[in-house]
């Protein structure tokens, strides 16, 4: 009797724990939907970008409109008030006819100014790999495409996200503190 209790108590176990999971990856979902959805995203992210040798860190503001995104530079005071949008394939920030080239971070393109806009893109349409609670944090490890896998913690009680890395061919190149998120 008591070599066939200890199965089921342990199949009881995994079913309970699994519906916990279920509700976060619907939380998830849902959050997912609204974003998508919205008519407007803005943030306020300090980045840590790791090259290949050395770490440089950035502040950058990102708003998305139906009209587009943008990304405006904060900190380095060097190019503070720096606004432009990021065009696909590219890993400089454009305003007028001034250039800035960050630099890519993979041989994929991801750079200081693509991150943001892959971040929210990433929230947006990305494919759940895995999830998991950590401290007062859900935590979603998201497939973004073929080369980038994003990992967001939000605040369990109010589903924002907080933070995030940004990770290439196994290496996080990009540790994000995300402020003031704001969407509708």
């Amino acid at each position: 009797m008591k070599r066939l209790c200890l199965p089921l108590v342990l199949i009881f176990c995994l079913l309970l724990s699994s519906c916990g999971s279920r509700a976060q990856a619907e939380r998830f979902e849902q959050f997912s939907g609204e974003l998508a959805a919205g008519t407007s995203l803005s943030f306020r992210s300090q980045l840590r970008c790791e090259y290949e040798d050395r770490s440089v860190e950035f502040t950058l503001n990102y708003s998305e409109t139906p009209e587009g995104a943008q990304v405006s530079v904060i900190k380095p005071d060097i190019i503070s008030g720096v606004t432009g949008h990021v065009k696909p394939g590219s890993s400089a920030l454009e305003y007028g006819e001034i250039v800035i080239d960050t630099g890519d971070l993979d041989k994929f393109g991801l750079s200081p100014m693509t991150a943001l806009p892959a971040l929210a893109q990433a929230m947006k349409t990305g494919h759940i790999e895995s999830y998991w609670e950590e401290d007062s944090f859900f935590v979603y490890e998201l497939s973004y495409n073929e080369h980038l896998t994003v990992r967001v913690w939000f605040n369990a009680l109010n589903m924002i996200p907080e933070k995030a890395e940004i990770i290439s061919e196994g290496q996080v190149k990009v540790f994000c503190q995300i402020e003031n998120w704001t969407r509708e």
